[in-house]
């Protein structure tokens, strides 16, 4: 299997809403964001598969030095074979893929954010510099730009959150803030035992509304120039904010399920973006 091959398969696998959006990206960007985005998954993949935390942080340091090794010209994994070759092209730099390293430390290290500040810091690694490379793949022209992704990224990680409680409480983590947690009254024992209460719901009523009010911010910092270019993050930025949608009509029946969308529903939503150009 080539390196090439072993993205493209990392990718499809995964059933991100992500893999369809690059469906409709020219070869060379789609190669790019494909090899890119099957790097975030071997990282994360570490967090959520080696139930050991000193071998996730060894396996963790181990991706930390291949990534500077592949930029000193000696990548050794498939994924960073397949990645180091499109890095100039699209101005992606070692200290990008450390941050998003370095994110999934925090997994390792810390399962609870005193307040929305320290969730910002997480989510700015772990979603909003995958929004800034992502931004440069597509084809980004103006500066601008950059902001807008790092906001697109947060807000499709507080969707990915709210989706999670209850799949992530099970793990021991709770992105939810301690702060806002005391607001209303909700016990992290309340996420662990499933226990849902009108209080559970007006809490995430709460954390639904901040994260529609960031996609609003983001698209409103989206430059015109860019708005073409752009196309793929607003592709995914449909299906995320659907499936948000999707949550509040369930009424945030997540803490027993996962709520999902259907593949031909992303397809679809992918293509409404790719034809008629708007959300």
């Amino acid at each position: 299997m080539t390196p090439q091959e072993y993205v493209q398969q990392k990718a499809a696998n995964s059933g991100s809403s992500f893999y369809y959006a690059f469906l409709f990206l020219p070869a060379n960007r789609r190669a790019a964001i494909t090899a890119f985005y099957a790097f975030c998954r071997e990282v994360d993949d570490v967090v959520d598969e080696i139930s050991d935390p000193s071998v996730a942080q060894s396996t963790l340091a181990w991706w930390q030095n291949e990534v500077l090794q592949s930029f000193a010209g000696n990548a050794t994994h498939p994924v960073m074979k397949a990645l180091i070759v499109h890095t100039s092209d699209y101005g992606i730099e070692a200290h990008h893929l450390l941050s998003v390293i370095e994110g999934c430390q925090m997994d390792l290290s810390q399962t609870r954010y005193l307040d929305y500040v320290g969730l910002q810091r997480y989510c700015h690694l772990v979603a909003g510099v995958v929004g800034e490379v992502a931004a440069k793949i597509f084809g980004q022209t103006d500066p601008q730009t950059t902001q807008y992704a790092h906001k697109l990224g947060l807000a499709f990680q507080l969707t990915n959150i709210l989706r999670d409680v209850g799949e992530d409480a099970m793990r021991g983590r709770i992105y939810l803030p301690i702060d806002e947690l005391k607001q209303f009254d909700v016990k992290a024992q309340d996420l662990m035992q499933r226990q849902y209460s009108d209080r559970f719901t007006a809490l995430m009523k709460f954390q639904a509304a901040r994260a529609h009010s960031l996609y609003e911010e983001a698209f409103a910092l989206l430059p015109a120039a860019d708005k073409r270019t752009q196309k793929p993050g607003l592709m995914m930025a449909s299906i995320y904010r659907t499936l948000l949608r999707e949550i509040e009509a369930d009424n945030f029946q997540v803490l027993h399920q996962r709520v999902s969308l259907t593949p031909l529903r992303k397809l679809w939503l992918a293509w409404k973006i790719q034809a008629l150009g708007r959300l």
